[in-house]
Order: structure tokens, then sequence, then C-alpha cells
């Protein structure tokens, strides 16, 4: 599996998964055209460029390069890595019929174009065999109160407060984030600080 500690955008939960497979990485999608809209998302974007830089992989047609390019009008370009899936012509196999432009997005192509395209733009990608540092778990979130206990929710908003992040993420976003740009320690004090503020 490859790695890189960079943030990979991508358009939906289908390149998500298709990338999943093949990269170790933090893999935010854009919900499509939701991003332009999603003020929070926007924020947190900006916020993991500054921490990590962003590597965006949007589809080759016309609306993925919309997507690329609004993007980077709202964060810096010296934060952002652009890869670029060439053009190739099909349809993916879970659709009834080609895109309008009749060209394979993230999700279509094979993972051989994917590492292709991220070596092309220059994204660091080394085999994971390194011993893992210590990471923020599920287990971690239930023992200090972030889920399964009456006030689980208000102690986890409280934390998406403290670190800047949408109220909507989930549970898992949460900790591949936080494991993105935290380290367990890091993660104990922002613990610690939420719970001096709620005393």
């Amino acid at each position: 599996m490859l790695k890189t500690d960079r943030i990979i955008i991508v358009e939906g939960k289908y390149d998500k998964i298709k990338l999943s497979s093949i990269i170790d990485a933090v893999i935010i999608e854009t919900d499509g055209f939701g991003i332009f809209k999603d003020k929070q998302k926007q924020k947190l974007l900006r916020m993991l460029a500054d921490k990590k830089g962003l590597v965006i992989l949007t589809d080759s047609d016309s609306a993925g390069f919309t997507i690329r390019n609004f993007i980077c009008g709202f964060v810096p370009k010296e934060k952002i890595i652009n890869a670029y899936i060439p053009d190739v012509f099909g349809k993916e196999r879970r659709k009834e019929a080609p895109s309008k432009e009749g060209k394979l997005g993230v999700e279509g192509v094979s993972p051989e174009i994917i590492k292709s395209a991220l070596e092309q733009a220059g994204v660091l990608c080394e085999e994971d065999n390194q011993t893992e540092k210590r990471t923020v778990t599920k287990t971690d979130f239930y023992l200090d109160g972030l889920t399964g206990g009456a006030d689980s929710k208000e102690k986890r908003l409280a934390l998406l407060k403290h670190l800047s992040l949408p109220e909507r993420m989930t549970t898992n976003s949460l900790i591949d984030i936080i494991n993105s740009f935290m380290t367990y320690d890091d993660y104990k004090q922002a613990i610690a600080n939420i719970e001096r503020v709620q005393k």
C-alpha cells in the first residue's frame, strides 16, 4: 500500500473507495458541486492545506476541472499539488450509461493509472513498511466519552469546535482528520482542554 501525508481531495464516495484500496492517506470528498456552498468544508480544506498540503485528484471532465479550479481559488496555490487522470473513454461498471463526455472518472480507471497520475504530480508515495505511530482510535473515543455515553454528542461537538472543524463530521472522519495533523498526545491535550471548559 502506498502512503502520503498529504490530504487527497476527490469528488465522491466511489472515488474515495477506489483510492482507499491503493493509498494510505486521508481522503476528503467534495460531494461534487456541494463544495461550492459548503463553507464549513471550505474552511476545513484551508486548514488541512495549511497543515499538510492538498492533492487534488478530480475527474478529467469539465465538472472535475470546475471543482478543481474552485478549490484552487480559495486555497493558496503553494499548498496544492494537482494530479490529473488522463482522458480514458468508457463507462463505469455501476453506471448504466457513460458520462456526458464519455470519460472515465477516478473510480473507473485502473489503479496503475492512479499511481502514475500521483507519481507524475510529484506526490511522494512510498510503500508503507514503517512502524506505525500511536494513533487515535474508536476505542480512545469511547474511553474519552466521545462515543457511547449520554453526553457523548455534546462532548464530540465541543471537540469539533475546539479544533475548528465542521460540526457535521462523522466520527470516522473526525478520527481520520485528528490522525492527519495531531499526535496522540495533542489529542489528549485537546480532550483535557474541553473537559476543563465543560466543568
